[in-house]
């Protein structure tokens, strides 16, 4: 399964990232596990932002530290996204979750999502997470088996208004 590698985000990049953003865009999608990039006016401002959510000394308000990494496949293309929270609040703890991801779309159906997830529980291992929360809309089937296919244990769902969310736990022990 080995087609992925999960790279830090750099300059080298920079071009790769914008045409994701743009994919997403162009698709309506959401960016899910991005940082913030859907919001960011270019890639400076989100590069800076994604540093800054490293270490807790520095992140930014209202957040917790976490670790966005690239998905980048054997011919160096970014296929998806993926955020590592390292700790939880109480919004993550209800809806976020430690993991936020997404795929392209282009590069969808071929799974990436699942190799993604495996790659970035190795992640939580070395940030010393023992148990992951992974959540996603009850809606997003194809989630919902990534999660599933990782190891994940459903545990209950939070209704906020029309808006379902599904909560799985992964046990790293």
């Amino acid at each position: 399964m080995d087609r992925l590698k999960l790279v830090l985000p750099n300059i080298k990049y920079k071009e790769s990232i914008m045409d994701y953003k743009n994919e997403f865009i162009r698709n309506g999608d959401s960016m899910d596990g991005t940082a913030g990039l859907a919001n960011a006016q270019s890639f400076e401002e989100w590069y800076q932002a994604f540093k800054d959510n490293l270490k807790e000394e520095t992140v930014r308000e209202g957040l917790v530290p976490a670790t966005t990494y690239l998905a980048i496949d054997e011919t160096n293309k970014l296929v998806g996204m993926i955020d590592i929270r390292h700790e939880l609040n109480e919004y993550l703890l209800n809806y976020g979750g430690h993991i936020g991801y997404s795929v392209r779309k282009s590069e969808r159906r071929k799974g990436y999502a699942t190799e993604m997830l495996k790659l970035s529980l190795e992640k939580c291992k070395e940030l010393n997470i023992k148990r992951v929360l992974i959540t996603c809309d009850k809606n997003n089937i194809a989630s919902a088996c990534t999660i599933l296919k990782n190891g994940g244990e459903f545990e209950n769902e939070i209704i906020d208004g029309h808006e379902v969310t599904q909560r799985y736990w992964i046990n790293l022990l």
